[in-house]
């Protein structure tokens, strides 16, 4: 979508969303010039931002404390392999394995946190410990099938992961035709 598009949709509806709002600052950060229409569009969106014709959607804050319980246990549990037996593992291989076997415990808020804090240990503990432990087990026992493997990069504005992915379709379609659009 273009930036025009985006006010024109942004009028329309009244509301602009978290991802119109990313799709706007994605074209500002890649674009090296912005043209008149683009910035009488912008400013036309801010006018109506000012006015409150056009209101921003707030972006929800929350957190999954799951990934906080798992992070924390599995961080201590592979700093203890490492010590005693010397083996070095991938904490986010094995947190993402774990935590895909386990529930999410999502709050908005401290107290709603503290909860879910104190449920988990009080009705998920010998879980999370199982899923860990079965992590840890499959990670010690993996062969390296793909030494070439990277991990996600972490970039702001995930270009990193645009990269990687578009590597990905390029050895696996090479004759595939980019349409510049």
């Amino acid at each position: 979508m273009s930036i025009q598009q985006i006010v024109e949709q942004a009028l329309q509806d009244g509301y602009l969303t978290p991802a119109m709002e990313a799709e706007v600052g994605r074209i500002c950060d890649t674009a090296s010039e912005l043209s008149i229409e683009e910035y009488m569009a912008l400013d036309k969106l801010m006018g109506s931002l000012l006015t409150g014709e056009v209101v921003a959607v707030q972006r929800k804050q929350f957190i999954n404390v799951m990934e906080e319980l798992v992070l924390t246990e599995v961080i201590a549990r592979v700093a203890e392999i490492k010590v005693t037996s010397g083996h070095s593992l991938d904490v986010g291989d094995i947190a993402a394995y774990a935590l895909n076997r386990l529930p999410p415990l999502y709050a908005t808020t401290e107290e709603g946190a503290n909860y879910q804090r104190q449920r988990a240990k009080e009705e998920l503990a010998a879980l999370i410990v199982q899923q860990i432990d079965e992590a840890i087990a499959r990670s010690l026992d993996r062969p390296e099938f793909f030494p070439e493997r990277q991990a996600l990069g972490k970039s702001s504005g995930g270009q990193e992961v645009v990269k990687q992915v578009s590597m990905l379709l390029q050895a696996y379609a090479p004759n595939f035709e980019q349409q510049i659009s």
